[in-house]
């Protein structure tokens, strides 16, 4: 009876924020804003993309797919979240748990390796300037592109596979605001050792395969740039690099902070910090990040305004 009592748990509460102090309705208020900024905000840098042809190049191809990363990590994450603070029910089946996790795993893998393909472009482009229109092809482009979604769909597909083999029973309650792999580790009634031991290692790999490709294409640039005797144009470079480097280094820093430092050091509360920090605050600055100091975004956006409001 009590094997069979132990697979009885099919449905989770998501504690969320639920324990800190301070009205529901603002925090629902709040989290809806920044939902609504990231959504225009990325799905209006993919249409801008998309309506203006100057800005169909291998830079901004990557850019647009990184919105849509972006925007699918916060739909994943934050319409449940909403739901919760204005409900009282906050339960999740398993079924929508596991789904909820493969979505997300899948746009945080594939943006991985998206941000690995734009400094590999910012390399190119920079370093090789007179090569890059034939290195840096449609071809290619699209390549990279299908390789990070592939990389994306399989790493979630085996996390997911992985998670069958556990059962849940010390507790229905997921102290998080959305289904994340490590707090399900934690309610498990099963050892789940081998499931850390592969976050580990192919989570780990990840960030680490795509952290070198970075930093070593960076460290390149970094070279290129110091050889140039213009200061314009070492103006330029870094300018174009600056907001890549920006959001490399917040994406990374909160993904290796949350999935690889110790258990020991592990706390709930940090953990919804960390992640709330990459599936929330993240895709909500990139669109800025990247458009703010971007003077061909700003003109294009600009062209299409006016093309909208005053029309000839």
């Amino acid at each position: 009876m009590t094997e069979e009592n132990e697979t009885l748990v099919i449905e989770f509460v998501l504690v969320g924020f639920t324990n800190y102090a301070g009205p529901q309705v603002l925090l629902f208020m709040v989290f809806l804003g920044i939902y609504i900024i990231t959504m225009v905000g990325n799905i209006g840098l993919i249409v801008l993309i998309w309506m203006n042809s100057h800005l169909r190049t291998p830079m901004y191809f990557f850019l647009g797919d990184l919105a849509l990363a972006d925007a699918c990590i916060s739909t994943t994450v934050s319409p449940k979240m909403l739901v919760n603070f204005i409900t009282q029910n906050k339960m999740i089946s398993l079924p929508e748990c596991m789904v909820q996790f493969y979505f997300f795993s899948f746009s945080a893998t594939t943006e991985c390796f998206l941000l690995a393909a734009m400094a590999y472009d910012r390399y190119v482009a920079i370093c090789n300037p007179l090569l890059y229109p034939v290195v840096m092809t449609n071809g290619l482009c699209s390549q990279l592109s299908v390789f990070s979604l592939v990389a994306g769909l399989l790493h979630s597909m085996f996390h997911v596979a992985l998670l069958f083999r556990l059962s849940f029973c010390h507790s229905n309650k997921i102290h998080h605001f959305f289904c994340d792999i490590m707090p399900l580790y934690k309610i498990s009634c099963i050892d789940p050792s081998i499931n850390i031991l592969m976050v580990f290692i192919f989570s780990g790999s990840i960030q680490v395969f795509t952290i070198l490709t970075i930093a070593i294409s960076y460290a390149c640039i970094l070279f290129a740039i110091l050889k140039k005797k213009s200061q314009k144009g070492r103006r330029k470079a870094f300018s174009t690099c600056g907001a890549h480097l920006f959001s490399v280094s917040l994406f990374f820093g909160s993904l290796l902070f949350m999935y690889v430092r110790p258990r020991s050091l592990q706390t709930d509360d940090q953990d919804m910090m960390d992640s709330l920090f990459y599936t929330i605050v993240i895709p909500m600055l990139n669109p800025f990040i990247y458009s703010l100091r971007n003077k061909e975004v700003i003109k294009a956006l600009r062209t299409v305004l006016k093309q909208k409001i005053l029309p000839k």
